[in-house]
Parts: C-alpha cells; structure tokens; sequence
C-alpha cells in the first residue's frame, strides 16, 4: 500500500471534490448548473460549495444539498464539514463577513439585515 499519493497536498482535495461532484451528481450539469467550490479550509476541514446556473431556486436543490452533505462527508476523508449555497440565498448556509469567523467554533447570531 503506497502513500505517495497524500505526500502531495498542493490542490489535489480540490480536485478529489470536483471529481466527486462530477461522478455523484451529474444532475447538476445536466441541468444546466455548476457547483463551484468557494472556500477550502484544510485545517478545519471545511468545504463551502457555491451552486450555480439552474440550481439557484432549483426544486431539487435542498436534496441535492443534503446529499451533497452527506456523502462528500462520508467518501472524502479529509472533509468534516460542507457548506452549499446556492446563488438565492435561502438561509440554508449562514452568511460570512470577512473577519468575522468565530474562533470557537459556535454558531454567531444572524445578524439584522
């Protein structure tokens, strides 16, 4: 069992994820959709995963989030968390400011808009 292909860590988890979005759901091309990964947090494990083209307001997306969610969790071992948005905002991944990540890991408040 060779390890030679973890040595290299340069944007090959990017690309394990698109790959694994190209293979898991080609519905989202087929659609006309694109799912962009925005933000990668090595360290954290953290993946946020922007849904575009068809997708946006799309009646399939909220599944296609969920198993999204799940399964990137399960087959891509160095993924703890998936964030998936979709270009409507629809309150299913809380919006980030710049500077504003909580360094404990809880939830902030939503902030008033």
């Amino acid at each position: 069992m060779s390890m030679s292909t973890e040595t290299q860590d340069g944007d090959d988890l990017k690309e394990r994820i698109s790959n694994f979005l190209r293979r898991n759901f080609p519905q989202i091309q087929m659609h006309g959709g694109d799912a962009a990964i925005t933000d990668l947090d090595r360290e954290t494990g953290e993946v946020t995963i922007q849904l575009s083209g068809a997708c946006s307001g799309c009646g399939i997306s909220p599944m296609t989030i969920q198993a999204i969610k799940s399964r990137m969790v399960q087959e891509i071992p160095e993924v703890e968390v998936v964030n998936a948005t979709t270009g409507m905002d629809e309150g299913d991944s809380a919006p980030s400011f710049p500077g504003e990540e909580s360094e404990d890991g809880g939830s902030a408040p939503d902030a008033p808009f």
